[in-house]
């Protein structure tokens, strides 16, 4: 029997709002059944948006997150989605360690300029 997840359901489940799901729907990367108004969700659109979450939290935009998907549907299938799954978090990933060596350049100019401040108002003899 195929089990089928509510909208209702699959938000309090996720954390996420009715629009997200929507949204992600209107994106093309949900497809769930319809029935009237109702949206039915299966089990692999509840892994999709396990997996779009993740994505979504790693940084990863909706663009990237429809073209890793899309890769898994075309031929290569799985193994190219993978190949290029691991390029983007490789990216990622190297975007984080520049804006991370960004800041830490940043912390130690305000240190400097917070020292500078200190050293001059001892040379002109008011304490902080």
């Amino acid at each position: 029997m195929n089990k089928y997840y509510t909208i209702t359901e699959l938000t309090r489940e996720f954390g996420v709002s009715t629009r997200t799901l929507r949204f992600y729907e209107d994106e093309g990367l949900i497809h769930p059944e319809r029935r009237g108004r109702t949206r039915l969700f299966r089990s692999a659109d509840r892994r999709l948006i396990m997996e779009i979450l993740r994505g979504r939290r790693i940084g990863f935009t909706i663009a990237e997150i429809r073209e890793i998907i899309q890769v898994y549907r075309d031929p290569p299938g799985e193994s190219g989605q993978l190949r290029l799954l691991m390029k983007r978090v490789e990216e990622k990933r190297d975007e984080l360690n520049q804006k991370r060596k960004d800041i830490e350049e940043t912390l130690e100019e305000l240190n400097n300029v917070e020292e500078a401040c200190l050293t001059r108002l001892a040379e002109i003899g008011v304490g902080t």
